[in-house]
């Protein structure tokens, strides 16, 4: 388990900088607001490609916040280095740009908190020994709201008793990974039963290549859906003898990724090295 560091009085009494990487995006914007309006938190800086020089807030409608948005994301590491309070960086960006991101702000001094899907499990083991190595800590999580982590749980209770389970993913159509970081984190937990799901019944034959879905380990399926007019959410189905049992989390508004944000932001600086997914930070 990844150690904990104990936080000062001056340090906790301090607003913690927070820095946000990928201001415009759809969760950027939000990150922005709801740091902009955390007790205990001050909004260091925002990285954007677009409308550099203007005030974020400004271009948010929440009024001047004295933050002109940059493209120079090594600049703004810098700064925030160099400032005594100990610093966070919040990343929802792109897959191919996360990876590096991420080990700058180690580099530098910066603790990320990353909602940014898409990082594959080698590039995940080589930013925890990263950060093992400079004793930084770091949140990845595929999902930052709390509903979700409470799914996931009662899937795996649930999977103990079923042994035919399948997932389905539903969401925007501008995500660009396939699956969602948290329909194959779901199957992950499952697979930890130590079993193989899905025996088969008869002899499948796909005459649309896809059309069954993806199995990236122990036999769980999973059918990605993109559409506009969705934000996030998931199924996960479970069937038996006579009976159905569905698990299904929908998230109608990316407010509900805020307060598992906060809490990483806030956690982050006791981590000494990486914690990869929400869950760990709840006990």
């Amino acid at each position: 388990m990844t150690e904990l560091v104990n936080l000062d009085a001056a340090t906790e009494a301090s607003p913690i900088p927070v820095l946000v990487v990928g201001a415009l995006g759809k969760m950027g914007r939000e990150v922005v607001r709801t740091v902009a309006e955390t007790p205990g938190m001050t909004l260091a800086g925002a990285v954007a490609r677009a409308q550099v020089g203007f005030d974020i807030g400004e271009v948010l409608g929440l009024g001047s916040l004295g933050v002109e948005i940059t493209d120079d994301l090594s600049g703004q590491l810098l700064k925030l280095s160099q400032n005594s309070n100990r610093g966070v960086m919040v990343d929802f960006t792109h897959p191919r740009s996360a990876f590096e991101n991420i080990r700058s702000a180690i580099a530098f001094g910066v603790r990320p908190v990353v909602g940014t899907t898409g990082l594959n499990p080698e590039q995940v083991e080589r930013l925890r020994e990263f950060a093992e190595k400079s004793s930084m800590g770091c949140v990845i999580a595929p999902n930052f709201a709390i509903g979700m982590i409470l799914l996931q749980q009662m899937a795996v209770q649930a999977a103990q008793y079923f042994d035919h389970v399948e997932i389905i993913e539903l969401h925007h159509n501008r995500k660009v990974d396939a699956p969602s970081g948290t329909a194959a984190q779901t199957a992950q937990l499952l697979g930890r039963l130590g079993k193989d799901f899905n025996p088969p019944q008869v002899e499948e034959k796909e005459f649309l290549p896809g059309s069954r879905g993806g199995i990236p380990e122990h036999n769980i399926r999973i059918h990605s859906i993109r559409l506009p007019g969705l934000v996030a959410h998931q199924e996960v189905i479970f069937g038996g003898m006579g009976q159905t049992l569905t698990l299904r989390h929908d998230t109608t508004d990316r407010v509900a990724f805020m307060p598992g944000v906060i809490l990483a932001i806030r956690r982050v600086l006791e981590l000494k090295g990486l914690v990869y997914g929400l869950e760990h930070l709840l006990s």
